[in-house]
């Protein structure tokens, strides 16, 4: 059977399983109105970052210093073992005046464990994902390819059925030819998938080349 195949299944499976569980934190985590406007709704736009680490920090961070003053605060979201990033993440915004915080949740999935452990690991992040995604209730969420981004974004999915998320994925640059199996997973799912080679967006009509943005 294709592999591929089985590891959509593999994630299908869990989302599935835990939909009502994610229904019933949100109830609870989110006691607020969510039609009520946030502070300065109009001039910015609240951004929720998954920090993966080595690359992924380094070109996910890239993005995020480029970006104006409208998107704040800012929200950090990165595996519990991952203190690297959150160093760099501290050193980033420590120059600047945004409201930002950052947070922490299980890997889904560590290198080179095995699919079978993988679902119990990535439901264990979802559990963390999901509630917490529904309390900050972002109005971007921003990835770019760490397993850990799938949990929460997926949440951020199941939200746009209570609030206006948009769900916004950034293939690595180091992805020529084909997309990563986080960028699989979202080119479904994800409101905007953009990749950095041309070739790639022939490939996948439905993401956005704009050209090198790291």
């Amino acid at each position: 059977m294709n592999v591929f195949l089985v590891q959509i299944g593999v994630f299908f499976s869990f989302l599935i399983a835990i939909l009502g569980v994610c229904l019933i934190l949100y109830l609870i985590f989110c006691n607020e109105d969510v039609n009520s406007p946030k502070p300065d709704s109009k001039k910015c736009a609240s951004l929720l970052a998954v920090v993966g680490s080595g690359g992924h920090t380094k070109e996910i961070l890239s993005l995020i210093e480029h970006l104006g003053e409208n998107y704040q605060p800012r929200y950090y979201i990165m595996a519990n073992t991952d203190k690297m990033s959150e160093d760099k993440v501290q050193t980033l915004e420590s120059s600047r005046q945004n409201e930002f915080k950052i947070y922490k949740i299980p890997r889904s999935r560590e290198v080179k464990q095995s699919w079978i452990t993988t679902v119990l690991s990535t439901l264990n992040a979802s559990l963390h994902s999901f509630p917490l995604v529904f309390k900050i209730r972002p109005d971007i969420i921003l990835c770019n390819g760490p397993g850990t981004c799938i949990p929460v974004c997926f949440a951020g999915i199941l939200l746009k059925m209570f609030y206006g998320v948009k769900v916004i994925y950034v293939e690595s640059i180091c992805r020529v030819e084909t997309l990563s199996l986080s960028g699989k997973i979202l080119y479904h799912f994800a409101d905007t998938l953009i990749v950095q080679w041309p070739q790639l967006q022939q490939k996948y009509p439905k993401s956005l080349y704009i050209g090198r943005i790291v």
